[in-house]
């Protein structure tokens, strides 16, 4: 979790601005059912009459209403209305003079409404309190005594019902005033309703740019990490990459950052949201005073114990898919890659089992996880629709009871359902989150990998101290062991290859040929010793300009997707027509590449798929000479060629390169027979150093290893 929030940090100023825009989304969710009710308590029952305190009544109305007042309120009343033409007319608008005045006149309103139902007008109560001999006070008294009498009979329902029976009497002013509440009320609704869709407009608005703003970012997240775990990657040494696998690489690159992403939107989406709608729910279903507030801790507690269950079954499973997919992956990539050889072994079978076994971990892993969440939706319906059941159940007492409006009840089932979307929300992403969580730890682990080779520090670094390179490499009592072995796969190697001379590698299997010249351009760093080139340490270095020296050529030619003039140019964009075609020339590669329709713009499939082996290994050469480097480093980079090619590729060669050093690894001595210097490796050591003639001589391991390629003929004779 913290990784993920790290990843937001620098989108903070986005963040913010969702959180405002949920918040927006919020008041407009919570406010809507308000207006719900509103519109079935006052729209509906109460005919659109709003308060208890009318707008307009007759002034005998006013004058009867003062006589159940106290004189405090009276007086308020009197300053609250204006009277004219036998009609008073409110003159106040702010809230809290209206509900003062609503809680004054309820009981008063609800006595007048009673007596107007045996036939009483307020005029005659008017005219009962001028009467000679009755003290105005003391009548005022009683009529108080009376309403607080009326009050107690209604016990939990006082304030429902004296509300209703006084918005009745309401009404009745106004029909008889001439109002027309027909019209009243369809203002009412229109008004409401109007209020109620601008809300919903606001509300889309909001969740569609926090939508919006959410993805972008997410998507955001999602391309620096892409582009840090590219950087991450491509800086790595083989030690890096054989500890944590291609198959596995490509996975944290796509598959885990892809869960991150879409954790990135649900977390700016839904983790934010769901508190503030839960929240604001818990505090509107307070104010609603249903007296229902159980129900919702009920809910909750039901909600947790749902979550808990299924976190605790699905967590262990969320945190081993992850492997599975990098052994689905691993497997895929073995096979598409060793296709010809498994057809050639006819291994079809075997391997359609090994990858059925990978594919079936994986399927049984997902479907356990998917069984178990697929459990929760419907789980989550159950309760949501049992809570529902559970408020209409409760809620109809209160309306029987007259303790509760219909308005009131819908209003609190939408707030009780926000609520419980919000633990839902928050459940399916706590349910995400911790696979996400294994992503980022996966990918931090990428980012977090000390890389093994780098650069030297800016004091170090000798890039500018020599203008002119020979390209001389001298190995200096080198020793070298791969990460956490026991031995030494290279020892005490000393030898100095000059410019103008040829120096070949030559050993049984094993014997740490191309370890040797892996170490060169730093796939991998000396443990003992060190590696000069024109008496510089090539650790003293950057990278960057130790690779402009050296062209290097592997054991396996890698193409790449593109062109024929893509590949070749492939080491620099300096690299001109001309000396493409060169190279192509002295690679032995020009005839077939003139030969296609589109010569050098003919196209490369991924991996040079689409050219034979040979071509690939020529083309591999070819761009390494057409870089023009100091230092040319073969890996045995002449075996798929025949010996025709190889001849004439070796002829043409020795021309372009008399002025570099060449460094060639070796498997037939028929290629290395006329080079200045050949080193003899036998089990990472230096068995002998000399030219052809020199060591069959002197060193026993290259006249067995020369004997067993060349007859008595091609030998001439040498060493025997």
């Amino acid at each position: 979790m913290l990784n993920i929030l790290r990843y937001l940090k620098k989108h903070v100023g986005m963040a913010v601005l969702i959180l405002a825009l949920l918040c927006v989304q919020a008041y407009c969710d919570l406010t809507l059912p308000k207006y719900t009710s509103d519109i079935v308590d006052v729209g509906i029952q109460q005919s659109g009459v709003e308060r208890v305190t009318p707008n307009q009544m007759r002034d005998t109305t006013l004058e009867a209403l003062t006589l159940f007042l106290s004189n405090e309120d009276e007086a308020l009343l009197r300053r609250a209305y204006a009277i004219e033409d036998g009609t008073a007319r409110l003159t106040v608008s702010d809230s809290a003079t209206l509900d003062r005045l609503d809680q004054a006149l309820s009981m008063p309103m609800v006595a007048l409404y009673q007596m107007g139902q045996q036939g009483m007008e307020p005029s005659v109560l008017i005219q009962q309190s001028e009467q000679v001999g009755v003290d105005r006070e003391t009548f005022k008294t009683q009529l108080r005594t009376q309403i607080e009498t009326m009050a107690d009979q209604y016990g939990a329902a006082a304030d429902t019902m004296t509300s209703q029976m006084a918005i009745l009497f309401v009404r009745q002013e106004y029909q008889a005033l001439g109002v027309d509440l027909d019209a009243l009320q369809q203002t009412y609704l229109l008004t409401t309703g109007g209020k109620m869709l601008a809300l919903t407009l606001l509300m889309v608005a909001a969740a569609i740019t926090a939508g919006m703003l959410a993805s972008r970012v997410a998507a955001s997240v999602g391309m620096e990490l892409r582009s840090q775990v590219f950087r991450k990657v491509v800086s790595f040494g083989s030690a890096e990459i054989d500890r944590f696998s291609t198959a596995s690489l490509i996975t944290r690159s796509t598959n885990d950052i892809q869960q991150i992403q879409m954790v990135v939107v649900m977390l700016l989406r839904l983790v934010l949201y769901a508190p503030i709608i839960g929240i604001g729910g818990i505090v509107r279903v307070a104010t609603t005073r249903t007296g229902m507030g159980w129900i919702i801790g009920v809910a909750v507690g039901v909600l947790l114990a749902l979550i808990v269950v299924l976190m605790t079954v699905a967590m262990p499973k969320f945190k081993k898919m992850q492997t599975l997919i990098d052994r689905v992956n691993l497997v895929s990539r073995e096979i598409l890659t060793g296709l010809n050889v498994i057809r050639a072994f006819s291994r079809e079978e075997y391997e359609e089992k090994r990858f059925d076994k990978a594919n079936r971990d994986l399927m049984g892993t997902q479907l356990f996880t998917n069984r178990t969440m697929s459990m929760m939706m419907p789980a989550m319906m159950l309760i949501m629709n049992g809570i529902s059941v559970l408020i209409v159940w409760a809620g109809a007492h209160g309306v029987d009871l007259g303790t509760m409006q219909v308005g009131d009840m819908i209003a609190f089932i939408t707030y009780t359902m926000q609520i419980v979307m919000a633990f839902l929300m928050i459940s399916v992403v706590s349910i995400m989150l911790p696979r996400a969580g294994v992503s980022a730890k996966r990918i931090q682990e990428v980012l977090d990998t000390p890389v093994s080779i780098h650069d030297p520090a800016p004091d170090k670094n000798r890039d500018e101290s020599k203008g002119d390179w020979r390209g001389e490499v001298c190995f200096e009592d080198v020793s070298f062991r791969y990460p956490d072995a026991q031995a030494d796969v290279l020892e005490h190697i000393s030898f100095t290859a000059r410019p103008g001379e040829t120096t070949a590698i030559i050993g049984s299997t094993g014997s740490g040929k191309s370890t040797l010249l892996n170490l060169i351009p730093r796939f991998f760093d000396v443990s003992y010793g060190r590696i000069t080139i024109d008496g510089v340490d090539i650790r003293d270095l950057s990278l960057h300009k130790l690779h402009n020296l050296l062209g290097y050529v592997p054991q396996k030619g890698v193409l790449f997707s593109g062109t024929i003039e893509s590949n070749l140019k492939f080491g620099g964009a300096d690299i001109t027509d001309a000396a493409m075609t060169q190279a192509a020339a002295i690679a032995q590669a020009d005839d077939f590449i003139q030969a296609k329709p589109e010569g050098y713009q003919s196209p490369i499939a991924q991996g040079g798929s689409n050219v034979s082996g040979g071509q690939k290994q020529r083309l591999s050469i070819a761009r390494a000479i057409a870089k023009q480097p100091k230092v040319y480093l073969f890996d045995d980079s002449f075996s798929a060629l025949d010996y025709k090619t190889d001849a004439a590729l070796r002829r043409a060669l020795s021309q372009q390169v008399k002025d570099a050093a060449v460094i060639i690894v070796a498997q037939r001595i028929s290629t290395i027979l006329h080079a200045q210097q050949i080193v003899v490796l036998d089990e990472g050591k230096v068995a002998g150093i000399g030219t052809h003639e020199e060591l069959m001589a002197s060193c026993p391991t290259y006249q067995e290893i020369a004997r067993s390629q060349l007859s008595d003929a091609e030998l001439g004779g040498a060493g025997a």
